[in-house]
């Protein structure tokens, strides 16, 4: 049982019979077996009308996996900055904490499946009053010295060999909701491996950024970035090298082919047969 939620409060496209915004909250858990919606007037839109309804979801997602009044979730992933303030009042108002974030892939797909089925079916719908979320990153940093590792190489997997994740040898990772991709099994997928003889405690410091993505850059040069939290963004190879940039773009390329799935792994040498890090990403694109 995953004990992460993600949650959405946000005004929707959809106005009430005064012609107000409905604002409504989503939650669920990383594999979207809970789901939990509630809807409010933006009057009522505020940190204890958010603490409240989130009071009511863990009642119900307690009852629904049946689990002790006293268990609650690790954490609260949310992926917009603006509801950041509402966000962390209402999950401290609870005691869980509240991590902005991009890992937010189960609600990411729960909101577009509802702005094609469920929004435009009610009455007071506009379709152009709400925009898309939108990630604004910050410019490209360099990598703390802590983060950074000796040598990198490009590889792939088919999807299918993550089916066995859980028996690996991995120290630190994330659990990615494979049940929510629809892809192939033998779908390549696209990854980067980094080299480091302190691969433990690379991996730790890297697990504490809240992975989002690996983006090849071509502009104004050749880089591979790491994306985290809800905007940072870090350089993790300045590509000068016409082959290594040539290598990046093919990766790029896989991973679009492989709706944006793609991996990052640290150990301590090609050779190693463990992980000391191992984590399954996704670049979640704007409508």
């Amino acid at each position: 049982m995953t004990k992460v939620w993600e949650i959405d409060f946000y005004s929707r496209p959809i106005l009430d019979e005064q012609q107000k915004k409905i604002w409504e909250l989503l939650v669920c858990d990383t594999q979207r077996s809970f789901e939990y919606t509630q809807q409010c007037s933006g009057a009522e839109a505020n940190a204890r009308w958010l603490q409240n309804a989130l009071t009511e979801a863990m009642e119900q997602w307690r009852q629904s996996q049946g689990v002790a009044v006293s268990e609650q979730p690790e954490k609260i992933r949310f992926f917009r900055r603006q509801m950041s303030s509402i966000i962390t009042r209402a999950c401290k108002g609870i005691g869980i904490p509240a991590q902005a974030s991009r890992r937010t892939f189960a609600i990411y797909q729960w909101l577009q499946e509802r702005s094609l089925q469920v929004y435009p079916q009610h009455p007071g719908y506009q379709p152009l009053m709400a925009p898309p979320a939108q990630f604004d990153p910050m410019p490209p940093q360099s990598l703390p010295d802590a983060l950074v590792g000796q040598s990198w190489s490009i590889a792939t997997l088919p999807l299918s060999a993550f089916s066995e994740m859980q028996d690996w040898e991995i120290a630190f990772n994330d659990p990615f909701p494979l049940e929510l991709v629809k892809l192939p099994a033998d779908t390549n997928i696209p990854g980067l491996i980094i080299f480091s003889e302190r691969a433990v405690p690379l991996a730790g410091w890297m697990s504490g950024l809240e992975l989002a993505f690996l983006k090849f850059s071509p502009t104004p040069k050749p880089q591979l970035l790491l994306e985290t939290g809800l905007v940072e963004r870090w350089v993790l190879s300045n590509l000068q090298d016409p082959t290594l940039a040539t290598e990046v773009e093919a990766f790029e390329r896989t991973k679009q082919e492989a709706q944006q799935l793609h991996f990052l792994a640290i150990q301590s040498s090609p050779e190693a047969q463990d992980f000391a890090g191992f984590w399954l990403l996704q670049e979640l694109l704007p409508d």
